[in-house]
This record gives structure tokens, C-alpha cells and sequence, in this order.
């Protein structure tokens, strides 16, 4: 692939009114992403049941996480090199057909197969999104667009319970797949006509050989810290040992390759970037903290409360508002003072202190009491969530926005992985032993003591004698509050990252701008006038940037080679080489 990019007649003109058009588009995928995680969680236990596969249904959350996990990277570097429209499209298709075969799948491991296609479809959502929005909007202005995406994610943690417990309690767990269908079709309507970005063809040969052993490392990843995790394997067991030394070999393999090729999935010279490496820091470390904490609070959850998973859902409530506040209140405050190094400060500190308070789990502790804790621990994600992603944005140059956005959302999934995988061991183990000796306290002999342990559902808690209803409430106390104490090390990494955070200047120009690709500001709304003007036949034919052609209609989506490529916008001379 050796051809130049494609050029319109003219640059996009980016009006706020056609960044807010744009941003809809962005809205609609991410909705229906984010809905679809919350309804399926909620489901889950009908679907495997159902199909046959409750021994296995650690797969399907496996088989989604793989998947997104893997394709981050590759939007994020295919995303620079070919432009974001077209793949977002794609991901968008990808993802509702999954959802179909989902819905009518008559097998287990057929679900399996398409939940991860699903996967392939929505880590592209996830990362196009973060970096479309790079490259409509700047850096300084950045902040306040934050918002509204943290309001997709909260109204999904409140609609996605309901609606799952809903579809499971009054319809078919079909539901939670066939609702994707008409959201997906809105949003691939939305996007196709409003998503209006330039397309791009490769300069240089694709990185195969790095998509291929990035791959290999991040599946051999995935199953070492699934195997490793589980009860039936174990850190020790030959396959999961080789699962770690196929990462291992893999991961050299790609740094090796990554050196030599022109064009990486990932470049190295990242790694060379102190603020990138910083930040990238802190979402690992965050990762591994935050994903195992909110792995198993919800579980606690239901079997201290007797509820279903649906109203346990809503007990997450209070943490989502905390993140949704201080997402809101850090992206303002940034866009109008321009410094973004305190709020990672103060979210490290604010989680540390919620992890802190949760230590001091009992079967005891009110409800109330736990909403507030998860209230304080959202609070502190919303001040590092989308800030870091901002900072590394700011950080490289613009042809790797897409690049630097997926690495640091990939390094903070594999921290997930980890924390999930070893902390979750942690938590198991204590609770299996702990369970076997409230039911053996309670006469069961050994044997029925573990048959009811690993039958044990929150649904037949309120059916359960006092005593022993009592007994596991506290097992799961005892067993969750302990593996807090191992959470907080990596949380005080990240805090101790944070200051050492390099503050710079937020960029003015938006990713597209600064690539020669768009015209923003009071130029784009002269533009945008004089190009009305010219359609209702009351003005002149609009002239573009310097003299050249206006923006046309097949502009808006690169289809058309330029005569003229538009001047190059200067380069943020604050950002990181």
C-alpha cells in the first residue's frame, strides 16, 4: 500500500454546530456499547443456564474482554493510517449483526463465538470514539465533551440492570440482544450521514506481523490470568505456565519487530514519551486496582441484600454519580483553566481512601454505608478516567492520536486482567473456605458442604435459616474486605505517578487542524456562510482557506482527490516528540 492519502477539494469545516452533529454520531455508538454490557451481566445467569454452559460462562466475559482487548490497538493505528469513518461504520455493523447471533444462538459455545464478535465491534466503538473526538475538538476545549460521555456510561448502569432484569423476568433473555438491533441501526444511520471525516489510503505497508504477535501476547495473557485465577488450574498448572511463557515469547518477539518495521502498531518512541509512560502508568495500576474492586462488589452486594442482580445494579448507583459528577466538574475546570495535573492527585487519593473505608466490610455494615463508599470511589475515577486519556492525547504528535488513545486504553485493560485474575483468586479461595465452614457448622456434612457452596445463588438467601443467611454474609465480608488491603499498594503507585505527571499546555488546535484535514473557528463559520450563500444563489462563490475551492460535498467524506492540499496547520510546539 503505497498510494497517498486522499485529499478532498477542500478541508472539513469544523462549525461547533457540525461538532455537536459529529459528537451525536459518537453518543449513539458508545450508547449502544455500553447498554449492551450492563443488560448481558444482568442476563447472564438465565442465558448460561439456559444453554447449558453455567460450568463455562467464565467464557463468555472471557471471550469479550479477549476480544476487545486485542482490536484496540489495531483501531487505534488503522484509525490514523486509513481515517476513523469508515471503521467506525464497520465496527457499528459488526457489532449489531454479533448481537443477532447472539439472540439466536442455540448452543453455548455458538454464543461464545459471537459474544466475541461482538468484542471485535465494540473495542472499536471505544477507541474511535476517544479519538474522533481528538480530532474535532482541541485539546484546551476537550474537557467539556467529557461529560456527556460520562452520562452515557451512568445512564447505561442504571438502564442496563433494569432492563435485563425485565427482559429475564417478563420476556426472553433473547431481548438483551435483540434490543441492540434497532439501536445499532439508529446509530449506523446516525453516524453514516452526520460522521463526517476525511478517508485516507496507507502511506506505508501494514504492521501484519506486529497485529499478529500482539495477538498471540494479548491471548496468551488473557488465559494465563483466566487459568491462573481459576480453582480448577491454578498458577502452577503446566497449561497456564505455558500460556505465560507463550506472552512472554510473543511480547519480545513484537518489541523486536516493532523496532525494525517503518510503520508499528505501536510505536516504541511512546515508550520514550515520559507523559505517555506516565499516564500509561496510571491507568495500569489503576486497572488492576479499580476492574477487581468492581468485580465483586456487586456479588457482595446481592448476597448481603437477598435482592436480584437488577436492584443490586442500582445499588452501584451512587458510585456512577460520583463518577459522572467529577468527570463533569474535572473536564470544565480544565477547559477554563487549562491544567489538568491536580485532578489524577486528587482521584488516586479519593480511591485510596474509599478502598481505605471498604476494608471495614463486616456483615454488619448498612447498605447506606456501601453506597457512600462506592460514591467516593466513583468520585475519584471521574477525576482520572478520561483526564489521563486527555493527557496522553495532548501529549504525542497528531498522526498518533488514534495510536497513543488505544495503547494507554489497551495497557489499562491488561491491568485489568491481572487485578481481576489475582485478587479474584485471592477473594475465592477465602470464600470457598469460609463457606465450607458455615455449612459444615450448620451439620452438612463435608461433601454437601461443598455441593452447597458452589450451588449457593443470592436468589435463595431469604429461603435460607437466619443462622446461616448470617454465616455467608459474613463469609463474603471476611473474604472481600482482606483483599482490599492488596488493592491499595497499586493504588498508591498511581498516586505517586500523578505527581510525578509532567503539566503542559493544552493544545488549541484539534487533531485534524493541526493534520491539514480541517479549518475550525471564525474561518470555518465564514466558510460555512459563504457556502450556504452560495447554494441559495444570494452570495458569491465562496472562496477556501487562502484563496482555494470551498469545502464540497464530497469533502465531507475524502471520497475526492484535492487539487490543492490546504496549508498545514502550525504543530503544537508544547507537544511531547
Amino acid at each position: 500500500m503505497t498510494s497517498t492519502a486522499e485529499r478532498a477539494s477542500g478541508p472539513l469545516l469544523l462549525t461547533q454546530k457540525r461538532i455537536w452533529i459529529i459528537f451525536s454520531a459518537l453518543i449513539a455508538g458508545m450508547l449502544l456499547s455500553s447498554l449492551d454490557q450492563t443488560i448481558v451481566s444482568t442476563a447472564m445467569p438465565t442465558i448460561v443456564g439456559e444453554l447449558g454452559g453455567v460450568e463455562h460462562q467464565t467464557w463468555i466475559t472471557t471471550a469479550y474482554l479477549l476480544a476487545t482487548t486485542i482490536v484496540m490497538p489495531i483501531y487505534g493505528k488503522f484509525g490514523d493510517v486509513l481515517g476513523r469513518r469508515n471503521l467506525f461504520l464497520f465496527a457499528i455493523v459488526l457489532f449489531t449483526a454479533a448481537s443477532v447471533g447472539c439472540a439466536f444462538a442455540t448452543d453455548f459455545w455458538g454464543f461464545v463465538i459471537f459474544r466475541a464478535i461482538q468484542g471485535l465491534g465494540g473495542g472499536g466503538l471505544m477507541i474511535l470514539s476517544q479519538a474522533i473526538i481528538a480530532d474535532i475538538v482541541p485539546a484546551d476545549q476537550r474537557g467539556k465533551y467529557l461529560g456527556p460521555l460520562g452520562g452515557i456510561f451512568g445512564l447505561s448502569a442504571v438502564a442496563g440492570p433494569l432492563l435485563g432484569g425485565f427482559f429475564v423476568d417478563h420476556m426472553t433473555w433473547q431481548w438483551a440482544f435483540y434490543i441492540n438491533i434497532p439501536i445499532g441501526i439508529a446509530a449506523f444511520l446516525i453516524a453514516f450521514f452526520t460522521l463526517t471525516l476525511p478517508s485516507k489510503k496507507a502511506t506505508k505497508r501494514i504492521d501484519i506481523a506486529g497485529v499478529v504477535l500482539l495477538s498471540i501476547a494479548t491471548t496468551c495473557l488473557i488465559f494465563f490470568t483466566d487459568f491462573g485465577g481459576s480453582d480448577e488450574r491454578g498458577w502452577t498448572d503446566p497449561l497456564t505456565l505455558a500460556f505465560g511463557a507463550g506472552m512472554l515469547a510473543a511480547a519480545t518477539l513484537f518489541v523486536m519487530v516493532e523496532n525494525r518495521v517503518a510503520d508499528p502498531i505501536i510505536p516504541m518512541s511512546l515508550f520514550r514519551n515520559p507523559i505517555f509512560v506516565n499516564s500509561t502508568a496510571i491507568g495500569f495500576t489503576l486497572g488492576m486496582g479499580m476492574f477487581a474492586a468492581l468485580a465483586f462488589v456487586p456479588t457482595f452486594l446481592q448476597m448481603s441484600t437477598g435482592t436480584s442482580a437488577a436492584v443490586s445494579g442500582l445499588l452501584m448507583l451512587p458510585m456512577m454519580v460520583g463518577m459522572m459528577g467529577t468527570s463533569i466538574y474535572s473536564g470544565l475546570a480544565i477547559t477554563k483553566h487549562g491544567t489538568y495535573k491536580k485532578y489524577p492527585i486528587m482521584g488516586a487519593a479519593l480511591v485510596i481512601a474509599a478502598m481505605l473505608w471498604m476494608t471495614t466490610l463486616s456483615a454488619d455494615t448498612p447498605v447506606w454505608v456501601i453506597c457512600a463508599q462506592l460514591f467516593v470511589f466513583g468520585a475519584g475515577l471521574g477525576y482520572i478516567m478520561q483526564v489521563v486519556v486527555l493527557v496522553v492525547q495532548n501529549s504525542v504528535p497528531v498522526d498518533q492520536i488514534g495510536t497513543a488513545t488505544s495503547s494507554n486504553n489497551y495497557f489499562r485493560e491488561v491491568g485489568a486482567s491481572l487485578g481481576v485474575a489475582i485478587f479474584g483468586a485471592m477473594f475465592t479461595s477465602r470464600l470457598s473456605d469460609n463457606l465450607n465452614e458455615v455449612f459444615t457448622k450448620a451439620g452438612f456434612d463435608p461433601s454437601a458442604a461443598g455441593e452447597a457452596t458452589a450451588t449457593l445463588q443470592p436468589s435463595v438467601m431469604n429461603d435460607l435459616p437466619e443462622p446461616i443467611r448470617d454465616g455467608i454474609v459474613t463469609a463474603y465480608a471476611d473474604s472481600l474486605a482482606p483483599v482490599f488491603w492488596y488493592l491499595i499498594p497499586f493504588l498508591v503507585i498511581a498516586l505517586v505517578l500523578a505527581f510525578f505527571l509532567k503539566q503542559i499546555p493544552l493544545s488549541d488546535v484539534a487533531g485534524m487542524v493541526a493534520r491539514g484535514e480541517a479549518v475550525a473557528g471564525p474561518e470555518a463559520d465564514r466558510l460555512e456562510a459563504e457556502r450556504l450563500a452560495a447554494l441559495k444563489g444570494t452570495g458569491p462563490k465562496p472562496a477556501g482557506p487562502a484563496g482555494g475551492p470551498a469545502e464540497t460535498g464530497p469533502a465531507e467524506t475524502g471520497s475526492a482527490e484535492a487539487e490543492e492540499p490546504p496549508a498545514q496547520a502550525p504543530e503544537n510546539p508544547y507537544r511531547e516528540k
